[in-house]
């Protein structure tokens, strides 16, 4: 039976890496990117269509899934998994950052799943995957901005799950720590761009070598470590609501049930610490 599935924020990372893995099972493939130069080898595989793909520009959004829809007839997957991370103390990220990242990690995914969900309530059946982070089930400090947004994408996801069982469609969260990608490079970026205010410089210090927070770092995990989670939620028959990646989310998942004074101490003495 030929599947379809739909991927926001192919180029590179989970993205690309998602896209792959569902090629290699013989799905239809549509990968999509803000800069279609960046998947144009994607497009050179046999079952993948490539296409321009802004989340945050509604149009876009209507006309990337009328597309699918006319050519396929269907969409068995949506996965959410377009996204950056805005690192940084609350107080000096602006508002307008923090109003992007939210545009791009949270409206994003929205304005997807309501452009598919008419099409799968029609036939029943359909799989909505949103690729989250550990830091959407605890959050540390200099990642405020960025957990929100993630702790929102899961607020969402979990009232979606039981909305749309009904029509027969599955909703399943991906949960990754830290992941060997290029989306590294995007947050030193966010953290070179602040506008700081000087007064979280121990902070920032944990952050200067980014292997403290993610990327290369101890509890890595590649980004096809990541696909394999996110093609076995929308191939399964029932998947699971939650899919921790790694060892880093996985003691997140525990991490999450501490009493907060505890956790609020563990970052107390670190900050001594430093």
């Amino acid at each position: 039976m030929e599947r379809t599935v739909l991927i926001t924020g192919c180029s590179s990372g989970i993205g690309r890496a998602s896209a792959e893995a569902f090629l290699d099972e013989e799905w239809t493939v549509y990968a999509t990117a803000r800069n279609p130069a960046d998947i144009e080898t994607l497009g050179e595989r046999e079952g993948c269509r490539i296409g321009t793909l802004d989340v945050t520009d509604d149009g876009d959004v209507e006309r990337v899934v009328d597309r699918v829809l006319d050519e396929t007839g269907r969409i068995d997957c949506l996965v959410n998994n377009a996204g950056f991370g805005q690192l940084g103390v609350v107080e000096d990220v602006t508002t307008g950052a923090a109003r992007a990242q939210f545009d791009v990690n949270v409206f994003g995914p929205h304005r997807l799943i309501k452009a598919v969900l008419p099409a799968m309530r029609r036939r029943e059946n359909g799989t909505i995957v949103n690729v989250s982070s550990v830091l959407g089930r605890v959050a540390v400090p200099g990642t405020g901005v960025y957990a929100g947004s993630k702790f929102a994408l899961e607020g969402l996801t979990d009232a979606l799950r039981n909305e749309v069982d009904e029509y027969g469609i599955d909703v399943a969260l991906v949960e990754p720590g830290p992941v060997d990608s290029m989306f590294e490079e995007r947050v030193a970026d966010e953290l070179d761009g602040l506008d700081r205010s000087g007064a979280y410089e121990s902070l920032y210090s944990l952050y200067e070598d980014y292997d403290a927070v993610g990327g290369s770092g101890v509890g890595a995990v590649p980004p096809e470590r990541v696909a394999e989670d996110v093609l076995n939620a929308a191939s399964a028959t029932k998947p699971a609501a939650r899919y921790p990646v790694g060892p880093v989310a996985r003691a997140g998942e525990i991490g999450r049930y501490l009493p907060t004074w505890l956790v609020d101490g563990i970052w107390s003495l670190a900050r001594r610490l430093g």
